[in-house]
């Protein structure tokens, strides 16, 4: 199969911010996007033929007018549209493990800044092996919208115009956000020292080169419990720490910036918990990019950073699964 990005579809005003996401991605990387939208009706004897035909033509105009607006929006990209029938993290799933990358629509937390993740993109996100964005419609204070992607739910014509917009608006989101902090947008990667992995640093990297933007690296950490008294007696020695974390997390990257010269780096290090610093990096970004240990076909897992990230970033969020 050719190279592509995926989204899963559904008439949701986060599904269509989803979707101007993964357009953008797939414009910005140079290969196809792939709309699929997972219809888990059931076909059977008790259910009128003409319901089931309804349906089915609502989700093809569905379909149809995402991949219209793709292109307008994209002139020259390659869209290709699928209706498949089964179990949608299933079917989303397997979708997300022959995609370069998968976008899914996500709610937001009405007056609360972040999202609801629902059980079918957790589903994707804890047991894709590629990675997988979070995108919602609202800025913060918004009222949360309507299903999560991946679900058959919804209508076309006045909700599709109302998912345009609202992906409009999801996209000036990190603008707006950025404004209220001062600083521009730029690529926020959350990383481990002790535990690095190059598939999640490639993708931060090739993230923020696509799209011309910062990388901002944060890593935290925390003085381990036996140190507790000793720094009262000698607070020089948690100075010491912080600086052995900024050397370490300055040679991880070395090669890294060499790679990607293009890419403007700021490290910062951190002394709390991850997932706090995490969501408050997340205030004006463009995206956040965080890894997922745990790998198919184990049950499905996300790390404890990983989950309060991703219900709670102001930025739309990347999960890389990491070997």
């Amino acid at each position: 199969m050719n190279r592509h990005v995926t989204v899963g579809l559904d008439d949701s005003t986060e599904s269509h911010a989803a979707a101007a996401w993964a357009a953008r991605e797939a414009s910005s990387r140079g290969v196809a996007l792939r709309l699929v939208h997972v219809e888990e009706w059931p076909v059977t004897p008790e259910i009128p033929l003409t319901l089931t035909e309804a349906l089915v033509e609502r989700y093809e105009t569905l379909l149809r007018e995402a991949a219209e607006r793709a292109r307008r929006d994209h002139p020259g990209l390659d869209v290709t549209t699928e209706m498949v029938h089964g179990r949608a993290g299933a079917e989303l799933t397997r979708a997300a493990d022959e995609s370069e990358v998968t976008a899914l629509g996500s709610r937001g937390l009405g007056g609360f800044v972040g999202f609801l993740v629902g059980s079918v993109s957790l589903a994707v996100v804890a047991t894709s092996t590629r990675p997988v964005v979070l995108v919602r419609a609202e800025q913060p204070g918004a009222e949360a919208g309507a299903t999560e992607s991946g679900a058959a739910a919804g209508g076309s014509g006045a909700a599709g115009a109302a998912g345009a917009a609202g992906a409009a608006e999801q996209a000036s989101a990190g603008a707006e956000d950025a404004a209220a902090t001062g600083s521009p947008p730029d690529v926020v990667l959350g990383l481990d020292i002790s535990r690095p992995c190059d598939p999640l640093l490639e993708f931060a990297f090739g993230t923020a080169a696509r799209r011309n933007l910062p990388l901002r690296v944060v890593h935290s950490w925390s003085p381990p419990a036996s140190y507790g008294y000793a720094a009262i007696l000698d607070p020089e020695i948690g100075t010491g720490l912080g600086r052995r974390a900024a050397e370490g997390l300055a040679e991880l990257l070395r090669p890294w910036r060499s790679r990607f010269p293009e890419v403007r780096v700021v490290e910062k290090v951190v002394v709390g918990p991850a997932a706090r610093e995490l969501v408050h990096a997340s205030r004006g970004a463009e995206l956040l990019v965080v890894g997922r240990r745990g790998r198919r076909p184990a049950l499905p897992h996300l790390g404890h950073v990983a989950h309060a990230v991703i219900h709670h970033s102001a930025a739309p969020v990347a999960v890389v699964p990491l070997a």
